[in-house]
């Protein structure tokens, strides 16, 4: 398990039918360049496939709460944040944010 970055920010937008396309647009023109500069690399990036549908899931990797609240501070009063939010408003129909923590397994097999 790589514990460098043991708290994840499992992240759930619901998109409003048909705007997939659109909002990915949008994420990746006007949020994508602020994020990479205030939260990092992500742990990646899915679209729901089974399941509830229109669905766009991003997991980012923080070392602890206090290193997720300084990188969430800094994207959230980011000069351009407000330009991807205004952006995206209309295609968000949901959203829901985890945070959940890394656990030690005893190996298997």
């Amino acid at each position: 398990m790589n514990r460098a970055k043991p708290l994840i920010d499992h992240r759930t937008y619901t998109i409003a039918l048909r705007k997939m396309p659109e909002f990915l647009e949008v994420f990746n023109r006007l949020a994508m360049p602020i994020l990479m500069e205030t939260l990092g690399h992500p742990v990646g990036f899915y679209t729901s496939l089974v399941g509830p549908q229109n669905q766009f899931v991003h997991l980012w990797a923080y070392e602890n709460l206090a290193d997720y609240e300084r990188r969430c501070f800094a994207r959230d009063t980011h000069p351009g944040f407000g330009a991807y939010l205004a952006a995206s408003g209309h295609l968000i129909t949901a959203q829901e944010t985890r945070l959940v923590k890394a656990v030690e397994m005893p190996a298997l097999g």
